[in-house]
């Protein structure tokens, strides 16, 4: 009865305080893909890019930023920031320490992370559209627009769904290691409960339960997402002449 209590929503249960690091955990998940989609799109116009200054810099930052432990990366963009804020407040008169709000830093440190991989995943959408449709596209005029947002936009978006899937699968557990910043996220809440209480099995195998019900209900959104995107293509037929 006790460990119902405690995960309860009463005066001394935690399960309020629970289920707000979860939604803490989606939206920094969430704001990491935004950030990601937007710096990735970059790294992969770079890596697909005929200049080779640029092909060269799109390689440099996805072999950084897949090969460097994501935990050293959050203290950089953390710590680091922090330090860049506060040399900049001396600048301007001003004498204490400005540190990055939790929030913020994390989601951008998660978001850099994962930028690298969405930009691998939207670089192979690209390679996948058949040559033939971007040939006819030029054979008829179409200008690069056009074809931006005619051919490339809609088959690299979905093409590149079942790998966003598993990028996101990686930031949300990504997201975990923002507990170091004191971010009131799922694992530094499950930290502090289970040491608050001495019950470390309870809150750790809760909010295991918590992350394995988010990635399953992920799946089935993504999934959700590829079937719809996939609608109007044609299946294949096995067995039939």
């Amino acid at each position: 009865m006790a460990s119902f209590e405690l995960l309860g929503f009463g005066p001394t249960g935690w399960g309020a305080l629970l289920i707000g690091a979860t939604l803490m955990t989606l939206a920094v998940t969430a704001a990491a893909l935004a950030i990601g989609a937007v710096v990735g799109t970059a790294v992969t116009a770079a890596k697909l890019s005929s200049r080779v200054p640029l092909k060269i810099l799109g390689n440099a930052y996805t072999t950084v930023f897949r090969g460097v432990p994501e935990l050293l990366i959050i203290y950089l963009i953390y710590f680091g920031g922090s330090s860049v804020v506060t040399a900049f407040g001396k600048m301007l008169g001003y004498d204490g320490f400005l540190g990055l709000p939790s929030f913020l830093a994390g989601s951008l440190a998660v978001g850099l992370i994962s930028a690298a991989y969405q930009a691998e995943v939207y670089r192979g959408a690209y390679l996948a559209i058949a040559t033939g449709e971007i040939e006819a596209a030029l054979a008829i005029g179409m200008p690069r627009a056009g074809r931006l947002r005619r051919i490339i936009m809609p088959q690299v978006c979905r093409f590149a769904i079942p790998g966003l899937g598993n990028v996101w699968q990686l930031s949300l557990k990504d997201s975990a290691l923002i507990s170091v910043t004191g971010l009131a996220e799922l694992m530094r809440t499950s930290q502090v409960a289970a040491g608050s209480t001495r019950q470390y099995f309870l809150f750790f195998i809760a909010g295991g339960c918590l992350y394995l019900l988010l990635t399953s209900f992920s799946d089935q959104v993504f999934n959700w997402f590829e079937r719809r995107a996939n609608r109007s293509m044609p299946t294949a037929t096995i067995g039939k002449a």
